[in-house]
């Protein structure tokens, strides 16, 4: 066998070695902290819904306004 036939395949193992070692890491954890949900749209959207059926009574009562 003649060294250019054997350099191109010992090349490219080396080339894969080295490329295989620097491989990134990935790591899953566990939070620190809790999670936690913020629910004060939830109450927002209700007191807006309350309001709204007050005005829709006011004007419903005193229609001549209008």
């Amino acid at each position: 066998m003649k060294i250019q036939q054997v350099l191109p395949p010992f090349a490219l193992l080396v080339a894969l070695i080295g490329v295989s070692g620097c491989s990134p890491r990935v790591e899953v954890a566990v939070p620190s902290e809790p999670i936690t949900i913020n629910l004060n749209v939830k109450i927002e959207h209700e007191i807006l819904v309350k309001v709204d059926r007050e005005i829709d009574e006011l004007l419903t009562e005193n229609s001549d306004l209008f």
